[in-house]
């Protein structure tokens, strides 16, 4: 894991541990919100994600995304990705960081699961594929 983290890390221009936690909030939310076969056969591919979910999946979680992510929710307007996003937004990280995080991990993830799976993936999570 630490290949993605570094890789996030400098490409991101975040700081490591920003880069693991967030990485750890993101993939934690996909195992969660995306389809359990193709999301499973991913983070098995990632050296590392398995621990980094178990280690930061809950942070952040429980406040439903704020009364931003409540709001959007209740006109269905994909409430998950914003509540991740309000999620990350208070780790410091601005839009940018955000939509370069998400196409850092899953160019990763792609390159260790296979196109076809994440793709799936992504396919799974309303919303999701506007920030990839």
């Amino acid at each position: 894991m630490n290949e993605l983290v570094t890789r996030v890390a400098e490409n991101v221009g975040i700081d490591a541990a920003t880069a693991e936690k967030a990485i750890g909030m993101m993939l934690g939310f996909l195992q969660r919100e995306a389809a359990d076969g193709p999301v499973a056969q991913m983070i098995e591919a990632i050296p590392g994600a398995s621990e980094m979910v178990a280690k930061f999946n809950g942070e952040g979680s429980g406040n439903g995304g704020g009364l931003l992510g409540g709001l959007l929710s209740a006109v269905g307007a994909g409430g998950g990705v914003m509540a991740l996003g309000q999620q990350l937004m208070s780790q410091g990280l601005g839009m940018g960081e955000i939509t370069a995080l998400a196409k850092e991990t899953i160019g990763y993830a792609k390159e260790k699961a296979g196109a076809d799976v994440v793709d799936e993936v992504v396919a799974s999570v309303p919303g999701l594929s506007q920030f990839v």
